[in-house]
């Protein structure tokens, strides 16, 4: 809860049809449920068109939400879904990384920016399935259990998934293999 009434309560609320209750829970969660959507997607205009789909589906689907989870997390899930759903609707192929534009240099850019603009176009390059477990985790900083149950696959999967994500973005990020334990 950022400000106001508790996320449960907004949901309840807006499970019953209380638009003004489902507006302000969408605002508060809207910009992570972006990122999600942007990161899963490798494109505005997909993520754009995921967020959207996340917040009807959030709409016609709220009266499922039965409590198991924060609705933070629950969002999460539907956030994730939507955006996996367009990346295969669209069957768009993230550009290679040559293909990305170099950013403009900025006159005083602090390294951790163009760091971050290089994972970016490392985590476009990853499967969309080892992308969203990625983000979940060190984005969202989901637990592995909250994942799993987000995503709806066994721990181990989640596991699996992300040390396969973490060491595709080392071998894209190093140009080389990574060494594995």
């Amino acid at each position: 809860m950022a400000n106001g009434r508790p996320d449960t309560e907004l949901a309840v609320l807006a499970a019953g049809g209380d638009q003004a209750a489902f507006a302000e829970l969408m605002t508060r969660h809207r910009p992570r449920l972006y990122a999600v959507c942007r990161r899963v997607t490798c494109h505005d205009q997909d993520a754009q068109e995921a967020l959207q789909e996340t917040m009807i589906l959030a709409w016609k689907r709220l009266g499922e939400f039965d409590g198991r989870s924060a609705v933070g997390t629950w969002l999460y899930r539907v956030a994730t879904n939507a955006a996996i759903d367009e990346v295969r609707r669209r069957k768009r192929a993230p550009e290679p990384a040559e293909t990305v534009p170099e950013p403009t240099p900025v006159r005083g850019a602090d390294g951790g920016v163009i760091a971050r603009m290089d994972v970016d176009r490392a985590l476009a390059q990853l499967p969309p399935q080892y992308r969203a477990v990625v983000v979940l985790r060190e984005i969202c900083d989901l637990s592995y259990t909250e994942i799993a149950e987000l995503r709806d696959i066994p721990v181990q999967t989640v596991k699996s998934q992300l040390s396969r994500g973490r060491q595709a973005l080392v071998e894209l990020l190093t140009d080389r293999p990574a060494v594995t334990a």
